[in-house]
């Protein structure tokens, strides 16, 4: 999966006719970090996802979509595919990836203690999100708001600017993020 993303990642900055010099200005990314990304050197942050996502346009659950094959109507558990970013802490398995045709998707995130992760920009201007935590606690900070979100809570908000997801602890959280494109 990491080839297939750094393969469309330099096919999308191409399709936008965009060199790495001016991606790098539009995403705050260095000329030679996306370089090696796209030459699948290197393994994307969550957050670097997330700036490139605002760049092109798209949620980071398309963009993974995009180098999968079709997901079919049931997606078993074992079938799922599951991200990594091993720096942050942060696991993402996509229960119900992104369908042509469909605007909502199902993703689980798990966050280990301490983890801190914040977005910059939303990927997709307006973006609906709702999240329900299974286990734990999390904190998200939406348009400067500071919410904890407790096991059965559920946040749901529209994004329009930076946001940021910790994980106080003592345990792990787990939620269930609901994402509705506009």
């Amino acid at each position: 999966m990491e080839a297939r993303l750094a393969g469309r990642l330099a096919r999308l900055r191409e399709e936008h006719g965009w060199s790495l010099e001016e991606l790098a200005g539009r995403t705050g990314v260095s000329r030679s970090t996306l370089s090696r990304l796209e030459r699948g050197q290197i393994s994307p942050t969550a957050a670097l996802l997330n700036k490139l996502c605002a760049a092109y346009g798209r949620t980071m659950s398309r963009l993974l979509a995009e180098v999968e094959q079709e997901p079919p109507r049931l997606i078993a558990a074992d079938r799922q595919p599951v991200w990594r970013d091993e720096g942050s802490g942060f696991v993402r398995r996509s229960v119900s990836p992104p369908h042509p045709g469909l605007r909502g998707e199902l993703v689980e995130g798990t966050l280990r203690p301490g983890a801190d992760i914040r977005y910059d920009e939303p990927s997709v201007p307006g973006l609906e999100q709702h999240i329900w935590v299974l286990d734990g606690v999390l904190e998200v900070t939406v348009g400067g708001d500071v919410h904890r979100v407790e096991a059965g809570d559920c946040l749901r908000f529209r994004l329009w600017g930076p946001t940021r997801f910790r994980c106080p602890g003592p345990g792990p959280v787990r939620y269930l993020l609901a994402v509705i494109s506009p």
